[in-house]
């Protein structure tokens, strides 16, 4: 059995990962509560927002974890194809969950949907990824941890699709999306942990490529739209504030304002104003 490292680079991919899985729900969080409050195209657009910020950061969580993830006695190589269609799960399955509650009549069975769908979308996403690595050896897992893990995952995404229901101010979404990153968190590491590898040593070339060479700049691009999306959210002003000149032009004139063309016009030709 290989030796599995979980932190082969210290705290240091623990705490980025979580990092990334905060920032994603808290964009999330953010854009469903301007869905929320919008209609047409516009709500739309917020909800396809929240979906790929919630489902990128998710992805990025998990991976920028696996940059620290080592096994004894054999080297770790990606499916770049198979990686790819996780990242397109995660973003597609969080999409149908942040729709079934942004459109949904019915709150609590929308909710319940919702939470059922992004939450084993989620865990599609971490187990595809792994499925995507390549190493001398057979993985293994323990069905207990998995089906632990899956429980997390949809509790996680159901706690976080309430939270956008019922989350209003900018303080209680920030407390909303450290506790989802930390189930996301919790969910990733507990798949970890059941995660055992027999190791077959030899000396063939893996195919696939290494962490540093794919997974790391994917990471970093999508890190990067994640932190960008977020300045922007940040100073998109709310659509109470986009709406407020629009109903001061269409605001009813007053009586005096009213009169004064009125008097105006009744001002003989020539004279003047006393």
């Amino acid at each position: 059995m290989g030796h599995l490292d979980h932190a082969a680079l210290g705290w240091l991919t623990p705490a980025l990962s979580y990092a990334m899985a905060c920032t994603g729900a808290a964009l999330g969080l953010r854009c469903t509560v301007r869905a929320l409050a919008a209609t047409g195209r516009t709500r739309r657009n917020w909800l396809l927002t929240a979906a790929s910020a919630i489902g990128t950061g998710i992805w990025t969580m998990h991976f920028v974890a696996m940059l620290g993830f080592r096994v004894s006695g054999t080297d770790i190589r990606y499916d770049v194809p198979l990686t790819l269609v996780s990242l397109l799960v995660a973003v597609l399955v969080v999409c149908a969950g942040v729709f079934a509650v942004g459109y949904g009549r019915n709150r609590a069975p929308a909710l319940l949907l919702g939470g059922l769908t992004t939450g084993i979308g989620v865990a599609s996403m971490h187990y595809l990824g792994m499925a995507a690595m390549r190493l001398h050896g057979e993985v293994n897992y323990d069905p207990v941890r998995v089906g632990l893990s899956v429980l997390i995952a949809v509790a996680a995404a159901t706690a976080a699709l309430w939270a956008a229901l019922n989350t209003r101010s900018p303080l209680a979404v920030a407390s909303a999306s450290l506790i989802m990153g930390a189930a996301v968190s919790s969910m990733h590491y507990t798949g970890m942990f059941a995660v055992s590898v027999r190791v077959t040593p030899s000396g063939e070339a893996l195919p696939g490529a290494t962490a540093m060479q794919f997974i790391f700049p994917l990471a970093v691009g999508l890190g990067s739209y994640l932190f960008l999306t977020s300045a922007f959210v940040a100073l998109s002003p709310p659509a109470r504030e986009r709406q407020a000149p629009v109903s001061a032009r269409q605001q009813p004139a007053g009586p005096r304002e009213r009169q004064a063309p009125v008097s105006a016009r009744q001002q003989p030709a020539g004279s003047t104003a006393p």
